[in-house]
């Protein structure tokens, strides 16, 4: 990057309705230009120091000099440009979005009679201006610059799944089910709440039932892929769907289960003996999904699976239809969960936009594992709600300091149990008692993360 003269930052910023910049490439030389510059020498009204979404509205206003709104219209109407800012964190040589993207409010009562090409998504956002930033704890935001600036539109490989979670989304407001909407009804685009809490409501068109304020929205997974396959060009992986004309014909969810119903009512000897195998792995019925799809190596790495955050469980269901595991979730750090609010929780935003897929196993009379089936799945938005009180507990009783005893079977806890809740508690995840973390109050405390109770997920493929 060349280095830029100082005098730029003298220019006085004009606002106006709409901007100057009427054409792609003006959008995106004017974007290129501020890539390296800090915060702080391009901020003229002070936003820096605001909360959420201050980079963004920084680049708006100091920037491009327009005033930001939440007009229908993108924000370059001549150019039919959206301008969105999105943070992504660096981890352990990994580079992933740090938040979905939010588009814009969903109308139910002007939305439903259309279709995605004349939809309010997409007459704003068929072409964004993406400008991203990596987002560090450790540095202010007065000192953090744009790396990267392009204009994104959707590939055509992407179109079809992205037009079918809008027609999923559509279809639950035209059958007057608005109120039931979850992100993780779909794959790529979601719709997501928007509003200042639980009681922002919207009126729906065939129903009499308040529905979640929501707005289209990019799911983070996705964006992920965003970042990492066009902004810094450095993700290949393998696909499932080999051929994009293929969605067509049917949806995602629907090819995959039409590929490996041939291979219902197989034992895992007879999947292993069909695709000559001979493995002894934990994970021996996901590398079995795999070769059903014809897939080389991880279903959970394939490309479909990667943008649209879908995450393969397998579920054993004995003789007698129960589940012995209940569905853990990855370990948290006491401290930092003490500090969430649930919006912006690690839990709500890994669980609310999952989609997962449950590759059930069933038990036979002579004890072998029998492949059942395959189950798309993602929580309903009230038992989302049920979990959301799990956690708010959990995090009040850490908050307090949570109450450790000894008992016949080793030291226990405070923390939410199985009994308290049809859906969710907590319980241990270490590698054995002493894989311990602290506590707020400097205490240690066995590894803890929390579990979908066995009898719920039970109950959940049970009435699928």
């Amino acid at each position: 990057m060349t280095e830029r003269s100082s005098t730029i930052f003298e220019i006085e910023v004009i606002f106006v309705e709409g901007t100057t910049y009427t054409t792609k490439a003006a959008i995106l030389q004017r974007a290129t230009e501020v890539i390296g510059v800090p915060m702080k020498d391009i901020d003229k009204t002070g936003r820096i120091q605001t909360g959420k979404g201050a980079i963004g509205t920084v680049i708006e206003e100091s920037w491009f000099g327009y005033t930001p709104n939440s007009e229908a219209e993108p924000d370059f109407p001549e150019a039919g440009v959206e301008l969105k800012v999105t943070p992504y964190i660096r981890k352990s040589g990994n580079t992933r979005a740090k938040e979905r993207l939010v588009c814009n409010i969903i109308d139910y009562m002007t939305e439903y009679d259309k279709t995605l090409r004349t939809s309010s998504f997409w007459h704003k956002c068929e072409t964004m201006l993406l400008m991203s930033y990596e987002h560090r704890y450790d540095v202010p935001k007065s000192e953090y610059t744009i790396d990267k600036a392009v204009l994104f539109t959707f590939p055509e490989e992407d179109l079809a799944i992205i037009e079918h979670d809008w027609e999923t989304i559509m279809n639950k407001v035209r059958s007057g089910n608005a109120h039931l909407i979850s992100e993780g009804d779909t794959m790529y685009l979601a719709a997501c709440t928007k509003g200042a809490n639980a009681k922002s409501v919207r009126q729906q068109p065939f129903s009499d039932i308040p529905a979640k304020q929501r707005a289209y929205s990019l799911k983070s997974s996705y964006m992920t892929h965003i970042l990492n396959a066009y902004i810094f060009g450095n993700q290949q992986n393998e696909h499932i769907i080999k051929d994009p004309r293929i969605l067509q014909k049917h949806s995602f969810e629907q090819h995959i289960i039409d590929a490996v119903s041939p291979y219902i009512g197989l034992t895992q000897n007879q999947l292993q003996h069909r695709f000559g195998l001979d493995c002894k792995a934990k994970n021996l019925n996901e590398v079995l999904l795999a070769k059903m799809l014809g897939v080389s190596g991880k279903i959970a790495y394939t490309d479909e699976f990667q943008k649209a955050s879908i995450v393969p469980k397998t579920i054993r269901v004995r003789r007698d239809g129960t589940i012995k595991e209940s569905m853990s979730f990855p370990t948290f750090d006491f401290i930092e969960l003490s500090q969430e609010k649930w919006e912006d929780s690690t839990l709500r935003n890994y669980l609310a936009p999952t989609k997962f897929l449950f590759v059930i196993f069933q038990e036979n009379a002579a004890g072998e594992l029998v492949f059942d089936r395959i189950q798309f799945w993602n929580i309903p938005d009230a038992d989302l709600d049920e979990v959301h009180r799990v956690w708010e507990k959990t995090v009040q009783i850490i908050r307090e300091g949570v109450k450790l005893f000894d008992s016949p079977r080793g030291v226990r806890n405070n923390l939410p149990k199985s009994s308290e809740s049809r859906v969710a508690h907590v319980r241990p995840h270490g590698k054995n008692a002493a894989d311990k973390l602290p506590l707020p109050d400097g205490r240690m405390m066995t590894k803890q993360c929390f579990w979908l109770n066995n009898t719920y997920i039970a109950n959940q493929i049970k009435n699928c």
